[in-house]
């Protein structure tokens, strides 16, 4: 069974070995900041982060969560931001989502972009922009597979990559 949660520090020693799995690949882009601070300062922070509480400039609002497997694995990570800067209307969106390295390729993405997209509805969200670089094919597959509507492309500020930008429905 598998469902969304937001980061709890029973799973600690679970999440510590997910990050251990993204630097083995050179992929520590989310976690970079988790080796500086303690686990539970990173759980203050995404509470902090969720309510607005101390945001750094340019940042917004967003609720985290992990996609679990039996309460014990986690499969991945969405974050659901609470609305668009013009930044994140070029890049970013209001859902990103990562999935584990040995968690990939089991259809993991499609289902917690399905699963966080409710949670926007929460937030009185109906429609959600999803982002993804134009070269990520597997990305793209699964904003597809939840309905996603391509709205055009832009090149990322950040990486001078060509973005791909969907719209995606809140049901």
């Amino acid at each position: 069974m598998i469902k969304l949660i937001k980061p709890t520090a029973r799973l600690k020693n679970d999440f510590l070995k997910m990050i251990e799995e993204y630097r083995a690949k050179s992929e520590f882009f989310v976690y970079h900041d988790i080796a500086m601070i303690s686990f539970q300062q990173y759980l203050d922070e995404m509470t902090d982060s969720e309510l607005g509480k101390d945001l750094k400039p340019g940042l917004v609002p967003q609720t985290t969560f992990w996609l679990v497997k039996e309460d014990a694995i986690i499969l991945g990570e969405s974050r659901l931001r609470h609305y668009l800067t013009p930044d994140l209307e070029l890049e970013g969106g209001h859902i990103g989502y990562a999935i584990r390295p040995s968690q990939r390729l089991y259809g993991f993405g499609t289902e917690i972009l399905r699963l966080t997209l409710p949670e926007a509805g929460k937030l009185g969200l109906d429609r959600v922009l999803v982002t993804c670089d134009a070269d990520n094919i597997g990305s793209s597959k699964i904003i597809l597979a939840n309905g996603g509507i391509f709205d055009g492309e832009g090149i990322s500020k950040r990486s001078q990559k060509i973005v791909h930008r969907y719209w995606v429905p809140v049901e």
